[in-house]
């Protein structure tokens, strides 16, 4: 029975990464606003009530889409920062990759760069709240094991502050990545050293 559990299990997920998949090619294609559900089950092989059943609608689709990026992005950091000398470093390592990737990522290279990502860039901003919430639990987490005196409360604040800034450069970029990394930790220097109790280390 459990063999028969697993590979059920095994199944769903397959089929939900191929309609992300699907669905992330269109989007990248055409935006948010020509997706459609019916497009997305053609270009996975199945019906499109099977896309209903998985999503229920194409706004829960494309945040599911969004939120998969979202979660290979902070996959990136997370290898990256574990290597980092401390916690500006870290910091520093964090917003340098963010920049980078999301130049290289079709995706997120297509919603700031195009015509057709237009209506997909408030998913980034004024609908970003998914990406805010699981970009600051992952990074505020990672903070307090460079700095154990952090405050839960001062960790999240931190790492709220900083994923804002790195989209901030996103949306509208004005310098190189190491640039732009450099001046998110020299902003943020201060602020390191007054949430931090032991400061012996900053």
């Amino acid at each position: 029975m459990g063999d028969i559990t697993s590979f059920s299990d095994r199944t769903k997920a397959s089929l939900r990464e191929a309609l992300l998949d699907a669905a992330t090619d269109l989007l990248t294609e055409r935006g948010y606003t020509a997706l459609r559900m019916a497009d997305v089950a053609a270009r996975a092989g199945v019906s499109r009530q099977t896309v209903y059943n998985e999503f229920g609608n194409k706004g829960t689709l494309a945040e599911a889409v969004i939120l998969r990026t979202t979660s290979e992005f902070l996959e990136g950091i997370r290898l990256r920062v574990q290597d980092a000398r401390d916690l500006r470093d870290g910091i520093r390592v964090a917003v340098v990759h963010t920049i980078e990737h999301a130049r290289e990522n079709r995706l997120v290279a297509t919603t700031l760069g195009t015509e057709a990502g237009e209506d997909l860039l408030p998913l980034l901003t004024t609908k970003g709240e998914p990406i805010l919430t699981a970009a600051t639990e992952v990074a505020a987490g990672q903070y307090r094991e460079f700095e154990p005196s952090l405050s839960p409360e001062s960790a999240a604040l931190l790492a709220e502050t900083v994923v804002r800034l790195s989209l901030s450069h996103l949306v509208m970029p004005t310098h190189s990545a190491d640039e732009a990394a450099a001046s998110v930790v020299a902003v943020l220097a201060p602020a390191i050293r007054a949430l931090t109790t032991d400061q012996s280390t900053i």
